[in-house]
């Protein structure tokens, strides 16, 4: 009584154990041994209208219930499934692709397309998508194709603001008959072979992947700004020597790298050339790289030997980030000499090209990366004679991943026996040899140095004297006569020819005084400049000081320093010192 009583609170539900008319009717199931006695006979029937159906208790109550069927996939219809998908679908059937249906989603797009016509006439954006001969493959072959993010315009048709991206699908189906038609081509009345486009939308996808490009773009444009801000803005060009480098940065992605060149005046005519290489990339590399830069510019102030530039290098290296590797070259190149001195901290071979086209690798002596610390590095020297070139490199121009890095260098040799002209067109030249490209993965720095044959008037304008000092106080005079005689003979002008006469006179007295044999003094001209320097056998330095008015001696440095453009002092590898003074020549 009590769930009788209840169950009539529901009017209605009858209706839920009516028949649906679009399923069939499962026939009412016996009873069974738990059924209850049947409703009494004066009691309307279920399911009559404006009734309430009585309690019912044929069947198992509370949990003895069975659970009620779950509705079936084979009860859905096709429109129903594919009516309702966001994505677009239309279905053709035939050679011709005779449209046969399209979705809602699909005519929201491109508008609504009438049945029955050939996909040339109802369907033309597929056309315009270039689906149609891959629909044709489809029909052909019997397997699906797809082809990704095309684009559908703005205002292609329906009711859009916005270009669109979708990745379309075309899969073989059978389009079954659909009985007869009064127009035979609005109704497929026979079975026959379709395709089903379908169109899933991609363009918030497409999108997002074009904005994380264009944000990858400016990170990277950012990177290659930061790496290229740490490299020289503009090469200092030497007197003697033609200069040109080139920097490629590698990859596609963000992270900058570790690789420098640099070239550096010392005086006196003599050029530091730097090339170096910090492993790995990122902003730690490219800050590693920018300190090791700045570092070697002021050790390279020092004058010291390559191999106590390297010294002082390694040493700061383990200071700055000992997890770091980095590997150098140092060469000085002195016009005096015709040589370059060098010396390398785990860095690939500098090569060298003659003046009939041999080229050959500077011999090692090379040390461990910088960083590695307890080390004693030496230096090396090569031939650097007029109509000679010489190549710096970083590892990224020679270095392949399937291949020895011996034969990349082999590579590198063969490609620069054959590179002529200036330095910057030898770097391009090597760039294409060695394959490099805009998606090389690595970093590639090259520098490329020339000492050029000078003939004619440029011949005229590079001169070099030189005069062995023997004996005592005798020599002075010697040598005053001898600069006054030479810089007549080049010409310079009056002022010019007093002040170089008065500063070789001031050297050659003050290596007299401090220094010990042998000694030697050496004028030489370039096109910039006038350069006066006298060496001796002492390695002690000498340093500008003030003289008191009683002091007899300590003026010689301090008027060389007012009278010449620049001055400084180095020690000579062999032992003993250099003093020099430049004068810078007026430009004509």
């Amino acid at each position: 009584m009590i769930f009788t009583r209840w169950s009539a609170k529901f009017p209605g539900t009858q209706r839920r154990t009516a028949a649906r008319p679009d399923r069939p009717v499962t026939p009412p199931a016996a009873p069974t041994a738990h059924s209850a006695a049947p409703a009494p006979a004066g009691d309307a029937p279920a399911g009559q209208p404006g009734t309430v159906p009585a309690a019912r208790a044929e069947g198992p109550t509370g949990e003895d219930a069975p659970p009620a069927a779950p509705p079936t996939v084979d009860a859905l219809s096709v429109h129903d499934i594919l009516g309702t998908i966001p994505a677009l679908v239309a279905v053709v059937y035939g050679p011709e692709h005779r449209l046969a249906y399209v979705n809602s989603a699909y005519a929201g797009v491109f508008g609504t397309r009438p049945a029955g016509r050939t996909a040339h006439e109802a369907l033309p954006e597929l056309a315009e998508l270039g689906l149609l001969p891959l629909m044709d493959q489809v029909l052909r072959s019997g397997k699906p194709r797809t082809v990704k993010s095309r684009k559908v315009p703005a205002g292609a048709g329906g009711d859009r603001t916005r270009d669109g991206y979708y990745t379309f699908t075309c899969t073989p189906i059978e389009v079954a008959a659909s009985g007869p038609a009064p127009d035979p081509e609005v109704a497929c009345v026979a079975p026959h072979k379709g395709v089903l486009v379908f169109g899933a939308e991609v363009t918030d996808q497409i999108e997002s992947a074009e904005r994380l490009r264009a944000s990858e773009a400016r990170q990277r444009a950012a990177a290659v700004t930061l790496q290229r801000s740490l490299l020289p803005q503009e090469l200092e060009q030497p007197d003697d020597l033609i200069v040109a480098a080139t920097y490629q940065p590698g990859g596609t992605d963000a992270a900058v790298g570790g690789d420098w060149y640099d070239v550096i005046t010392l005086g006196a005519g003599r050029t530091a050339l730097v090339i170096g290489d910090v492993m790995g990339r990122g902003v730690r590399a490219a800050a590693v790289m920018g300190q090791l830069r700045t570092a070697v510019r002021a050790y390279a102030r020092l004058d010291l030997p390559p191999h106590e530039v390297l010294q002082l290098l390694d040493g700061l290296a383990a200071e700055i980030d000992a997890s770091q590797i980095a590997t150098c070259v140092y060469a000085v190149h002195d016009p005096n000499e015709g040589r370059l001195l060098y010396a390398s901290a785990g860095h690939l071979p500098m090569l060298v090209r003659d003046a009939d086209g041999t080229v050959r690798r500077a011999a090692e002596p090379t040390g461990p990366p910088l960083g590695t610390g307890g080390w004693l590095h030496t230096s090396g020297s090569v031939p650097l004679a007029s109509g000679s070139s010489a190549v710096l490199y970083t590892d990224g121009l020679v270095e392949r991943r399937d291949k020895d890095i011996d034969e990349g260098v082999a590579a590198l040799e063969r490609a620069f026996a054959g590179a002529t002209g200036a330095p910057d067109i030898v770097c391009d030249r090597l760039l294409r040899s060695l394959g490099i490209t805009a998606a090389h993965d690595d970093d590639v720095a090259i520098l490329v140095i020339q000492n050029p044959v000078r003939t004619g008037h440029d011949a005229e304008l590079f001169h070099n004297a030189a005069l062995e000092l023997h004996g005592g106080t005798e020599a002075a005079p010697r040598a005053r006569a001898f600069a006054s005689g030479v810089l007549a003979s080049w010409r310079f002008s009056p002022e010019l020819h007093d002040l170089g006469v008065l500063a070789a006179s001031e050297l050659v007295a003050n290596s007299l005084q401090h220094g010990t044999p042998p000694m030697r003094l050496r004028l030489r001209r370039t096109d910039r400049r006038l350069i006066i320097e006298v060496t001796d056998g002492d390695d002690h330095l000498p340093r500008r000081r003030r003289a008191e008015p009683v002091d007899e001696a300590g003026r010689g440095i301090s008027i060389v320093a007012t009278i010449a453009s620049s001055w400084g002092s180095r020690r000579t590898p062999g032992g003993g010192k250099a003093v020099w003074c430049e004068f810078a020549l007026p430009r004509t």
